[in-house]
């Protein structure tokens, strides 16, 4: 059988090595239009910061070295131009001498990745995307050259935060385009305001709800009027499923603009398939098609197409979309959706906040983190997650994605037995915490309000009760609420009035102890969800809630 795979890089080269595994016999031949096959994309940022100093521990596999081993035929700097479906060939271009061919397969593998959204426009300072080997190259030479003293970073995603992480630390002044109102959009606003506090702390100046216009010299236009210092511009605008030669071939796209697929990685040809950054997968969520543009689920799929083509199909697993990022000692993941779709597409949820310890706080070095934790109102499945921290963040993200892949209940995170000692968790791991929360939520146990719909249960009438000490009080508050600490409570009844009253704490504990006493006395009581930190940390800035309603303090 001879197999021909377009793109190396993760989801090629999975395809390409574990075919080998399963089929000694088979000719696979691999064309990448690049000069590299096989690279660490997800380490180029940090090449560019220094922290990674060895180019060459960037490059994992040559041509030479995927021959020796698995006996591949690699053909770089060579492009597929166009696939004929009916006879079973595609034509291929030599990058360096122009040359054109013709390859007969008998099995075809789409592995073409996606492209640069480009958000730069027209400038004569040095701009680059940051995807590619030659990408850091290009950039390196312009930080070494030119001993640049400032950049611009355009678009404030994945790339472009760890662009401007890894800028900052090799000492450059950064100056960062964010299009929209918010930096870091898979996050709710009031999960991303702990990140956009972070690059204030570090001296970057970020700019929202501008693009850039246009720059000369050294200096870049914006949209906002200004201009600001740039010796070099990095374009991590996003970017788009490459799907040229599917859409030329005929191939089926899907409603997400990437190349369709069923679960066996076959796209609408039954003897070509797709993997990558191109392709859509099947959102664990709801079922749709959706594009998740991550290494770990090209690699994935990679393997899955391999056994596919070999002879052993196996239906892939529906695509989470977990995901992290650090940034300047901050550690930020995701999986599943976040509020700001679910309330776009009008599903029912309850939302749990909770600010703990990455470990017993009581044994040194114990850091905090916020965690948001989305739940189907019907059938108490978890359909999200959030957390913003130091250290532990990623163990937690972890287990939320192995219980969404599990089919676990938010109540069921209560009876999940953790790893505990003082120094890596709690005894009530802040897993457990929010299934106990879910729980409350589920039983009607308790009943929270979330900051965003605060000012509209106020107008209506409903009392802000605050449950912290007088000096948490003093310190800081929401304008209009009552102090009355949660120690005091029972004795003071008589001063609440007989409306609808949302209690608060700091983090939400106390509010739902406070909750529960009002509660059995014939109160009328929410509790203010992740309580004054949330609400604090959802209205710092002027932001757009998921209700699209803008809130300003």
């Amino acid at each position: 059988m001879k197999i021909i795979i377009v793109g190396g890089v993760a989801g090629g080269m999975s395809a390409a090595t574990r075919l080998r595994r399963l089929d000694e016999s088979a000719e696979i031949i691999v064309f990448e239009r690049g000069h590299y096959v096989s690279f660490a994309n997800c380490g180029l940022p940090y090449f560019v910061g220094g922290i990674i100093r060895n180019r060459d521990e960037l490059l994992l596999q040559t041509p030479e070295s995927l021959e020796a081993r698995f006996g591949l035929d690699v053909r770089i700097d060579t492009e597929v131009v166009q696939i004929d479906r009916q006879a079973q060939t595609v034509s291929v271009r030599n990058m360096l001498t122009d040359e054109e061919s013709v390859e007969h397969y008998d099995r075809l593998v789409l592995a073409a990745g996606a492209s640069a959204r480009s958000g730069a426009t027209e400038s004569t300072i040095p701009t680059h995307t940051l995807r590619t080997v030659d990408d850091v190259d290009h950039i390196s030479a312009v930080l070494t050259s030119a001993a640049a003293a400032s950049a611009v970073v355009i678009g404030g995603g994945f790339i472009g935060l760890e662009a401007v992480e890894n800028l900052v630390h090799r000492g450059v002044h950064v100056t960062l385009v964010q299009r929209g109102p918010q930096i870091f959009t898979p996050l709710d606003p009031e999960m991303a305001a702990p990140v956009l506090d972070r690059l204030f702390e570090r001296g970057v100046d970020v700019r929202l709800n501008t693009t850039v216009t246009g720059g000369s010299g050294n200096s870049v236009e914006l949209s906002d009027g200004t201009s600001v210092p740039a010796d070099l511009v990095i374009d991590a605008s996003g970017v788009r499923p490459d799907v040229t030669l599917a859409q030329q071939a005929g191939l089926r796209i899907g409603a997400g603009g990437g190349v369709w697929v069923d679960g066996t990685q076959a796209t609408s040809d039954p003897l070509i398939f797709a993997v990558g950054d191109g392709v859509e997968k099947t959102d664990a969520v709801n079922g749709s098609g959706t594009l998740v543009t991550m290494a770990g689920l090209a690699n994935r799929h990679g393997r899955s197409v391999a056994d596919s083509i070999a002879g052993t199909p196996e239906q892939a697993a529906p695509a989470l979309g977990t995901g992290i990022l650090g940034i300047f000692g901050l550690t930020v993941a995701l999986v599943g959706w976040n509020e700001k779709r679910l309330v776009a597409t009008g599903r029912a949820h309850r939302i749990v906040h909770t600010h703990p310890a990455n470990h017993a706080g009581y044994f040194p070095g114990a850091e905090g983190m916020s965690i948001k934790l989305l739940i189907d109102a019907e059938t108490d499945a978890i359909l999200g997650a959030q957390i913003v921290g130091g250290a532990g963040v990623d163990k937690r993200i972890d287990v939320i994605a192995v219980a969404m892949a599990a089919g676990l209940s938010a109540s069921a995170l209560t009876r999940l037995e953790l790893a505990y000692a003082p120094q890596y968790a709690s005894a009530k791991d802040p897993i457990n915490q929010l299934g106990y929360v879910a729980d409350n939520l589920a039983q009607g146990t308790s009943v929270n309000l979330q900051w965003h719909e605060l000012a509209a249960a106020r107008a209506a009438g409903a009392a802000l009760v605050d449950v912290r000490s007088a000096g948490e009080f003093a310190a800081g508050s929401i304008p209009g609420a009552i102090n009355l600490s949660l120690d005091d409570l029972r004795e003071r009844l008589v001063e609440l009035p007989r409306v609808p009253l949302i209690v608060h704490c700091q983090v939400g504990q106390r509010g739902h102890t406070a909750a529960r006493i009002l509660t059995q006395r014939g109160f009328d009581v929410q509790n203010l969800d992740g309580g004054y930190r949330t609400w604090l940390a959802g209205t710092s800035n002027l932001v757009v809630s998921p209700t699209a309603e803008r809130v300003l303090v």
